[in-house]
């Protein structure tokens, strides 16, 4: 199988930071409005035409026997890399053995013009003998590895054109699927309870059925922020699955792509704890707390709101001034990536000016309660 070396260029990757999660809320506020049905969708055809088309999911999606064409074919391109990587070994220590037979036989040449001792000679026989046997196992080791390389190669080859052939039969394919399931009586549209969807979090603050005009602002920004950055959780599983595939397919692994995800969970980390807040969804040790009643819990939380804003104050005057050092660097990883650092350290006073803002509109809110004037 042929080696993959793409590197994922940093433009792309702040780009796609921005853009995947506007396009993942469309295509989400357009399946609401129109709910699915148990039919076979072209966009899912197609989703598991790109990630898992080598072992024919795709078809058995549409019920299609013929997705059992692809797994022989993707089973005998795992098993040439297996024995490529077997076989790497071996052509590696001959080489090896290779190069020091022939330093050898560069050592035991005398001078021109330096008549040699018959020990001499035959040294240089002895290392030019060693020198043209290891020569002979390295070449045999690497016909070897050539030959199941080309094999995995051929293998790829004839995935690859039953996958661009089936990505233009998608449609059609998808069309007659549809149409033949379309009488059944059992076909509906879904329409999920939400009754059953369990919501996380603890649940005990009061203040999640108090309102203002203000604070509702506050929760919007904080809302919307949290769900911005929900959807980067999608990134990883494509980002681990080109991962998984290029290493054990294209025996081709990457640095960058943990680099990627690790840097994309630490800015979601700090640009969601202010959804997490407002939504009650942090770990609270309410042993105590749960027995109050809403205005004891209310006033608890004004109480415990001075060592709230003691760490989160604390925390973006801190995280601005490290921030701006980074900015004013232009500061980079130091990994082969290089990716830039500063957008990343960006988010840091953001995420913490968030969760100032929404420590302020529950300690509104608190109030609220605790002087009845919540509704």
């Amino acid at each position: 199988m042929p080696s993959i070396g793409f590197v994922l260029p940093h433009w792309l990757y702040w780009v796609g930071l921005l853009v995947f999660p506007l396009i993942a809320m469309y295509l989400v506020a357009r399946q609401r409005r129109n709910p699915p049905d148990r039919r076979p969708s072209l966009f899912i055809a197609y989703l598991f035409w790109l990630l898992s088309g080598f072992l024919g999911i795709h078809r058995f999606y549409l019920r299609s026997s013929w997705g059992l064409v692809f797994i022989p074919v993707f089973l005998a391109i795992l098993y040439c890399n297996g024995e490529i990587r077997e076989v790497r070994d071996d052509e590696s220590r001959t080489y090896a053995a290779f190069e020091q037979a022939q330093y050898a036989v560069a050592r035991a040449r005398l001078p021109q013009g330096v008549e040699a001792s018959p020990e001499a000679k035959e040294e240089l026989q002895r290392a030019e003998a060693d020198a043209r046997k290891l020569d002979s196992e390295y070449q045999t080791a690497k016909a070897i590895r050539d030959h199941w390389k080309d094999l995995a190669r051929y293998g790829a080859m004839a995935l690859a054109v039953l996958l661009l052939i089936d990505g233009v039969l998608l449609p059609g394919l998808v069309r007659r699927r549809r149409a033949l399931e379309l009488a059944e009586p059992s076909i509906e549209a879904i329409h999920p309870d939400s009754s059953s969807v369990h919501e996380g979090g603890v649940g005990e603050d009061p203040t999640l059925t108090v309102h203002s005009k203000f604070t509702d602002t506050i929760d919007g920004i904080s809302t919307k922020v949290g769900q911005y950055v929900a959807y980067w959780a999608l990134i990883a599983v494509f980002g681990y699955y080109y991962e998984v595939m290029v290493r054990f397919v294209f025996n081709s692994p990457t640095n960058w792509l943990h680099e990627s995800m690790f840097l994309m969970f630490g800015m979601q980390y700090m640009l969601s704890g202010a959804f997490a807040y407002c939504e009650d969804q942090h770990v609270r040790v309410d042993v105590i707390y749960a027995q109050f009643s809403a205005r004891g819990k209310a006033f608890a939380d004004i109480i415990t709101s001075v060592f709230f804003f003691i760490f989160s104050v604390t925390m973006l005057w801190t995280t601005i001034r490290f921030a701006m050092d980074s900015v004013s660097v232009g500061e980079h990883s130091f990994t082969e990536w290089g990716i830039q650092y500063w957008p990343v350290k960006l988010t840091m006073p953001i995420g913490a000016a968030l969760l100032v803002l929404q420590g302020i509109s529950k300690l509104i809110k608190d109030v609220m309660i605790v002087t009845r004037k919540a509704a």
